[in-house]
C-alpha cells in the first residue's frame, strides 16, 4: 500500500501554507526543498505509528493464564516414585521432579475422601460436612458430601474463566445433586464412590448397591472394549477434555486416579518387569529405601528407620508364603509403574501442543499406604476369584508391604502418624525460578487452592449463586516456592475416627482415641521414635488448647462409640 504524503499536509492546510511560504522567503527550489522536508516529517512520522502499534498489542493482547493439572494418586505410599526413594521405574514423575519442585513435608488427611474434600475446598473436612466419610451421620459436618458453603475447584476456577475437567475417583457425595458437573466440572469420566475394579465395573463388595460402575458426566458408561484397563482409560478421556477445549481458554484438569489402590489388578507385561524384584523381602527393601531417600536430600542421617514390632521378619515365612506375598508386591509396584506411564502419556501430550511450559502441574498421593489385608475380609468382599492381578480378584498389599511403601515413616493409612498422612509431593510451574530443588515445606492439603488461586490470580469469591461461602482456611506457599523465607503462620489440625494431631512448626502432637498426648520432634526425629511428650507439658497443654479451638471452629465433634456405631467402617491399629 502506498503512503501519499501530499494528502496528509493537505489534510492540515494551514501547516502546508506555512512550509510554502517559508519555501518562497528564502528563494530555495521548491521541490529539493519539499523532498528534504517530506523525507525528515515521514521518517518521524513513522517512528510514531510504530510506538502506538506497540503500546497498543500490549494493551490488547495480556498473558493467558496457566493452565493447571492436579494430580491425586490414591494410597501411595511416601517413598514409592523414583525420586522418593522407591526401585519402581516412574521416569515421568521422576523428571517432572528433575523441573520442578519436591518438598519433603507436605500433608494430607489420613483417608481418602476427607483428603479429597480439603483438595476440592481448601477447607478441613468437617467444615465441608465430610467429617468421617462419604456416609451420613445425619449431623452437620458429617453429611457425607461436600455442602455448599464449601467451594470446589471446579466452582472458583469455572467462575474465574477457566473450562474444568476431572478424571477418576469422585468420593465425596453419592446423591446426583453432589455430582462433579453439578459442583462446578464442565466435563467427568469416572466413579462416584471409593474404589473400582481396573478391568471391568462388576461390583467387589458386599453391602447395598455399589456406585462404583463409570460415569461418563450423569451418564452411566458401559465397557465396550475387551483391553479396557482403567488408569489407561482415564488418561484417555482427560487428553480428549484437553483436545477440545476452547484454544482461548485456560483449563483445569482434575486427575483423580484410583492407582495403586487396591485391588491389586495390573497388566501382564507390566507384572513382568517386577519378576523377583522383591524377592529380598520386606526388611531389606525397608532399608534400601531409607538409604535412598537420605542420598536424595528428603531424610538426615540421623532418623531411625521405623519399625511395626506386630509384623512378622520376612526369614520367618515359609517359601510359599513368600512366593505368595511377592506377588502381591509385584502386581503393587506394576499399577505404579502404569500410573507413571499415563502420567507420561498426559504431559507428552501437554509438550507436544505447546501448553506444558504453560501449565501448573501438581502430583501428590491422598495419604498414606494401605494396611488392610481386604482379601481376608470375607464379611466385605463380594467376589475374589483368580490369580493376584486378574479381574477376578480382591486383594491388597496390607501393612506387610506397606511398611516398605512408607519407609522409613511409622504407620499407614488410617493414622494420625507421618505414614499415614506424609505424601510425596512435586510442583513444576510456568516461570519457575529454580528446578530439581528439594524443600522442606510444612504445609496441608487445604493450602493447594489458595497457591493455585494465587498463581492463577483469581479472587476467592465472597459469594457464589446466593451462599456466602466459608472463607479459605489454607495458605499459599507461592513465596516458598519462590524462595522466599516462608513459614505457615497457622498450625495444622487434624481429627479422624477420634485420633488427633497438631503440627505447630517442627512440633508435632499426637492423641490417638481413649490415649494420652505424644509429642515428636519432627526436626530431629521425623520417623516418631522418640515421644517427648513427657519433658515438654507446657507445650501440650497449648497443643491441646490449639486442637479444641480448632474443633469448635470446624464442627468437629467429639468421638465417642456412639458415633462408630453410625459406619460399618472399622479402624485398623495403629
Amino acid at each position: 500500500m502506498k503512503f501519499n504524503i501530499l494528502s496528509f499536509f493537505k489534510k492540515d492546510k494551514p501547516l502546508l501554507d506555512i512550509l510554502l511560504t517559508v519555501n518562497e522567503s528564502f528563494k530555495f527550489k521548491k521541490n529539493c526543498f519539499m523532498r528534504i522536508l517530506i523525507l525528515g516529517v515521514f521518517t518521524l512520522f513513522c517512528f510514531s505509528c510504530k510506538d502506538a502499534a506497540t503500546n497498543k498489542k500490549e494493551v490488547t493482547q495480556p498473558e493467558k493464564k496457566p493452565n493447571i493439572v492436579l494430580i491425586m494418586a490414591d494410597d501411595m505410599g511416601f517413598s514409592d516414585l523414583g525420586n522418593y526413594g522407591s526401585e519402581i521405574n516412574t521416569p515421568s514423575l521422576d523428571r517432572l521432579a528433575n523441573e520442578g519442585t519436591r518438598l519433603s513435608r507436605f500433608y494430607t488427611n489420613t483417608i481418602c475422601a476427607p483428603s479429597r474434600t480439603s483438595l476440592l475446598t481448601g477447607q478441613y473436612p468437617h467444615k465441608a460436612g465430610m467429617g468421617f466419610f462419604n456416609e451420613d451421620f445425619g449431623v452437620k459436618g458429617y453429611e457425607g458430601y461436600i455442602n455448599k458453603e464449601s467451594l470446589t475447584l471446579g466452582e472458583v476456577f469455572k467462575e474465574g474463566g477457566y473450562s474444568t475437567y476431572m478424571a477418576g475417583k469422585w468420593h465425596v457425595g453419592n446423591e446426583r445433586p453432589h455430582w462433579p458437573l453439578q459442583r462446578g466440572f464442565d466435563n467427568f469420566f469416572g466413579f462416584l464412590d471409593g474404589g473400582a475394579s481396573y478391568f471391568d465395573t462388576k461390583p467387589l463388595l458386599k453391602g447395598p448397591p455399589s456406585t462404583a460402575f463409570l460415569y461418563e458426566g450423569n451418564d452411566v458408561y458401559n465397557i465396550e472394549k475387551e483391553d479396557f484397563y482403567l488408569t489407561d482409560e482415564l488418561t484417555t478421556r482427560a487428553i480428549d477434555f484437553v483436545k477440545n477445549n476452547p484454544e482461548e481458554k485456560p483449563f483445569l484438569l482434575y486427575m483423580a486416579y484410583n492407582s495403586p489402590h487396591w485391588p491389586l489388578h495390573a497388566k501382564p507385561e507390566d507384572i513382568a518387569k517386577y519378576k523377583g524384584k522383591y524377592d529380598a523381602g520386606w526388611d531389606e527393601l525397608r532399608k534400601l529405601r531409607f538409604e535412598n531417600i537420605k542420598k536424595l536430600g528428603l531424610a538426615d542421617e540421623d532418623w531411625n528407620l521405623f519399625k511395626d514390632k506386630l509384623l512378622p521378619a520376612w526369614d520367618s515365612l515359609t517359601a510359599e508364603e513368600k512366593s505368595e506375598w511377592t506377588l502381591k508386591m509385584e502386581v503393587y509396584a506394576a499399577m505404579v509403574d502404569n500410573l507413571d506411564q499415563n502420567i507420561g502419556k498426559l504431559l507428552n501430550y501437554l509438550g507436544t501442543t505447546g501448553q506444558l511450559d504453560n501449565t501448573v502441574v501438581i502430583f501428590l498421593s491422598d495419604n498414606g499406604a494401605e494396611n488392610m489385608d481386604v482379601g481376608k475380609m470375607p464379611f466385605t468382599v463380594k467376589r475374589n476369584e483368580g490369580p493376584v492381578g486378574t479381574a477376578g480378584s480382591m486383594e491388597s498389599y496390607s501393612k506387610k508391604w506397606a511398611q516398605v511403601s512408607n519407609s522409613p515413616l511409622r504407620s499407614y493409612k488410617s493414622s494420625p502418624y507421618e505414614g499415614g498422612v506424609a505424601t510425596p509431593f512435586i510442583i513444576r510451574y510456568p516461570n519457575q525460578k529454580e528446578a530439581g530443588k528439594v524443600m522442606k515445606g510444612g504445609s496441608h492439603v487445604v493450602d493447594i487452592m489458595p497457591t493455585l488461586l494465587d498463581i492463577a490470580g483469581i479472587e476467592y469469591p465472597e459469594s457464589y449463586n446466593g451462599v456466602t461461602p466459608n472463607p479459605l482456611v489454607g495458605e499459599s506457599f507461592l513465596p516458598l516456592l519462590q524462595g522466599e523465607d516462608w513459614n505457615r503462620e497457622q498450625p495444622i489440625c487434624f481429627e479422624w475416627f477420634g485420633d488427633r494431631a497438631v503440627w505447630l512448626g517442627d512440633l508435632k502432637g499426637v492423641h490417638q482415641y481413649n490415649k494420652e498426648w505424644e509429642l515428636y520432634d519432627l526436626f530431629t526425629d521425623r520417623t516418631e521414635s522418640n515421644d517427648i511428650a513427657a519433658s515438654q507439658p507446657e507445650t501440650i497443654a497449648k497443643m491441646d488448647a490449639i486442637y479444641n479451638e480448632w474443633a469448635k471452629n470446624n464442627g468437629v465433634i467429639a468421638w465417642s462409640e456412639e458415633m462408630g456405631k453410625k459406619t460399618q467402617f472399622r479402624k485398623s491399629p495403629h
